[in-house]
């Protein structure tokens, strides 16, 4: 019988390593989206995930939407909408959300305009994002771009590129611009999962010629 790569609706794709979760098949809630073949391993339980996904408030209706084929690693943390307060104002105090008269101050306004509102959070696909990073609301990370061990990612991720640090900035390009050109085109991560098996090996080179001819 042939094989074409693991069962995308496993909970457990290693079999005899439970820390390890296709994250698509554990998630609860209606506003985090995650694609076919992306990981989550968590040193201590993997189902703390939604856990991590922070300040997460469905009246914001903002998402956490993540591509296929991304490598999630241990304690990474996503920083929802719900995390901000207004700046503008003299004091950044949420004097609203203890009521007994505060609430007032929310009288008639939309909480997408007086509170800062970045909209969603993305990340694309066969994305790496390392040991305890923090991404921050509203970010949007490119395909194939690696986030280094405890960035916090606080504005846009460019396609492969690799970033570091707090706050994080490209540390480098993984290939030059014609090169990622050619891979957005390629898009490997949108085939089938028989076509992906069949060109695994190419899809595991720095062979871009050779990958383009069975686009």
């Amino acid at each position: 019988m042939t094989q074409h790569g693991p069962d995308v609706a496993v909970v457990h794709p290693l079999a005899t390593y439970k820390n390890l979760v296709f994250l698509k098949n554990i998630i609860t809630r209606p506003n985090i989206v995650v694609g076919d073949y992306t990981y989550y391993d968590d040193h201590n339980d993997p189902y703390n995930f939604e856990k991590n996904v922070l300040y997460h408030f469905d009246f914001l209706g903002d998402k956490l939407v993540i591509g296929r084929f991304c490598a999630i690693a241990s304690g990474v943390k996503f920083i929802m909408n719900g995390a901000n307060h207004e700046v503008k104002p003299i004091s950044t105090y949420p004097f609203a959300i203890f009521g007994n008269g505060w609430e007032k101050i929310n009288e008639g306004v939309d909480h997408h305009n007086k509170y800062p509102f970045k909209g969603d959070t993305v990340i694309r696909n066969d994305v790496w994002i390392g040991y305890e990073a923090a991404i921050m609301p509203g970010v949007k990370i490119g395909n194939g771009a690696i986030i280094a061990t405890k960035a916090v990612v606080t504005k846009d991720v460019p396609d492969y590129a690799i970033v570091g640090g707090n706050p994080a900035q490209i540390i480098r390009m993984r290939f030059d611009d014609d090169t990622i050109t050619r891979l957005l085109k390629i898009a490997w991560w949108d085939w089938s999962a028989e076509k992906i098996s069949e060109n695994i090996k190419l899809i595991n080179s720095g062979d871009v010629e050779e990958l383009e001819l069975i686009r």
